[in-house]
């Protein structure tokens, strides 16, 4: 049986884990960060915490005897994909990073973006051209534009934000995707938005207020991913099944390949210290 621990908090991380959960000789781990409070729970073997940066991913990928990893956190979770890089080139496993493909402008579309790289690089963006301001980007994101008294915000995020967190004005909206277009067209139109700030997210579950940007011409300040390791990525989870079913067949044959070896050098040992006569028999 081969083990594979699966970082998860994506929709593309919950249907892998479904999707290996159904192949013979797979046990799969599917482990979520527990950031949100009511996370989407994949069936199967789940565990829920950190680990304590890279050394606890190692020491919990020994323990747990895990032979491969496969980083599918959100793109903009960067700090656990490096400590997923150091961790499994400590303890030498081969690990795959499903990471989606980002969103594309198409001016040709009417896509009108700002690109930035950071959160505070937004917040510059807005203080002198937005009035009424659609936020995207999570609770833990807000701390970046509580200073901004002077532009009124509509919040999105799964869970608000705790009591003590500094937020900026407007109004908190609580919800998980994947979003439809035609409420994310009527509440741009409702709250007369005039500048959206997102994440670079990709996927499909929340691109419907971009498709809605583009319609009603509504700008768009767009956060740039952070740099992830390097190492072998897929966009996609049937790539990623693919990926995972060849590293079983490469494990597989190297434990065939060592059995085979263990046996011969046995064997020879054998030969050596009991030599036999020319007849077959033993001296």
């Amino acid at each position: 049986m081969n083990r594979v621990l699966i970082l998860g908090g994506t929709g593309d991380a919950a249907e892998l884990t479904a999707r290996v959960a159904n192949i013979p000789g797979i046990e799969a781990i599917a482990s979520l960060a527990g950031r949100t409070r009511e996370p989407s729970v994949p069936e199967g073997n789940v565990r829920i915490g950190g680990f304590g940066g890279a050394a606890g991913l190692a020491d919990y990928l020994r323990q747990m005897q895990v032979d491969l990893l496969i980083d599918a956190t959100h793109p903009f979770a960067s700090q656990i994909s490096w400590n997923a890089a150091a961790a499994a080139n400590q303890v030498n496993i081969p690990r795959l990073m499903l990471i989606r493909r980002p969103w594309e402008m198409h001016p040709i579309l009417g896509d009108d973006w700002i690109e930035v790289d950071n959160h505070q690089a937004a917040a510059k963006i807005l203080e002198n051209q937005a009035k009424r301001v659609f936020l995207t980007v999570g609770r833990q994101e807000l701390a970046a534009f509580a200073h901004l008294n002077n532009i009124w915000f509509l919040m999105r995020m799964i869970d608000p934000p705790s009591a003590e967190a500094l937020v900026p004005p407007g109004v908190i909206l609580c919800d998980r995707g994947p979003f439809v277009l035609d409420n994310e067209r009527q509440i741009l139109i409702q709250h007369s938005i005039d500048t959206i700030v997102s994440k670079n997210s990709g996927g499909n579950a929340t691109y419907s207020k971009i498709v809605a940007a583009r319609e009603l011409g509504i700008q768009v300040v767009m956060i740039n991913r952070p740099p992830i390791p390097p190492g072998e990525q897929v966009a996609d989870v049937d790539d990623a099944v693919t990926w995972l079913l060849g590293q079983v067949a490469s494990l597989q044959f190297k434990i065939q390949n060592d059995a085979r070896g263990l046996a011969n050098a046995a064997l020879t040992k054998f030969k050596i210290k009991y030599p036999t006569d020319k007849s077959g028999g033993l001296n």
